[in-house]
């Protein structure tokens, strides 16, 4: 059966006409697979899913992932990053010495609050967060955040505090990347970048523009998951919050 495979120019270009068209046939595509960017498990019998090829100074991986999570596309890496990438795509191999590249998954969502509608953003990385400089094994993503002034987060009742000098980046209706203030005072940085600029929804981009901020949830790996309806976010939200896994700011909007 053919699989729902979309395979974007720049990925034809990258593996050739003749691996594409075979892919597409369903011939060497897998079936069920693991989300290259939410971790959990697709099926490319039943849902759209993007080729995503890992492209390294040496070497390359093809991985799969929602079509909903990403789109199909190149992303280049480090020789070390693809190894960490093709070793979390095969399963943990204690073979391979490069550690996993973690990888920021963002959602966005419509949060309600005191009877009004906020944008929301929700954050989860796809493997624990270590602390730049160590080699533990511990997720230090929530402490790392609470030390730039995100605040922990028991329950969400109201609307997080402001957090000056960090921004969301939405142009022409895109979603383009959170960002930071710079390490020495100058233009901000890119904190999380789309590889390509994420579409939102037509209510999220008002509700962006009547509030111009953009509320913007974190939480450690396995916390929230990819929820398909925004009450179940909200519901993997407040048990987040409970759990004391939750850390949240309000971000001015840059862009319209």
């Amino acid at each position: 059966m053919p699989r729902m495979l979309e395979v974007s120019d720049e990925v034809r270009a990258e593996i050739g006409d003749e691996e594409a068209d075979r892919l597409l046939a369903g011939e060497n595509a897998p079936g069920g697979y693991d989300c290259t960017s939410c971790r959990t498990p697709g099926d490319s019998e039943q849902e759209r899913t993007s080729t995503v090829l890992f492209v390294g100074d040496e070497t390359a991986v093809l991985a799969f992932a929602h079509s909903t999570c990403l789109p199909s596309q190149v992303v280049q890496v480090t020789e070390e990053q693809l190894q960490g990438a093709a070793r979390s795509i095969a399963g943990d191999n204690p073979v391979q010495a490069a550690p996993e590249q973690a990888v920021l998954g963002v959602t966005s969502g419509l949060i309600l609050l005191s009877g009004e509608l906020h944008p929301a953003l929700v954050v989860e990385p796809t493997a624990p967060i270590a602390r730049p400089g160590t080699t533990g094994a511990g997720d230090d993503f929530l402490p790392l955040l609470i030390e730039q002034g995100f605040m922990p987060l028991p329950q969400i009742d109201s609307v997080p505090p402001v957090l000056h000098g960090w921004s969301v980046l939405l142009a022409m209706g895109q979603l383009h990347a959170i960002l930071q203030p710079g390490t020495t005072g100058g233009s901000p940085v890119a904190w999380w970048q789309a590889h390509q600029a994420l579409q939102v929804a037509d209510a999220w981009r008002a509700a962006a523009n009547k509030h111009q901020q953009v509320l913007m949830f974190a939480a450690p790996v396995g916390s929230i998951g990819r929820q398909p309806r925004e009450d179940l976010l909200r519901d993997a939200l407040d048990r987040a919050a409970a759990n004391g896994k939750l850390v949240a700011a309000t971000l001015p909007l840059a862009g319209t």
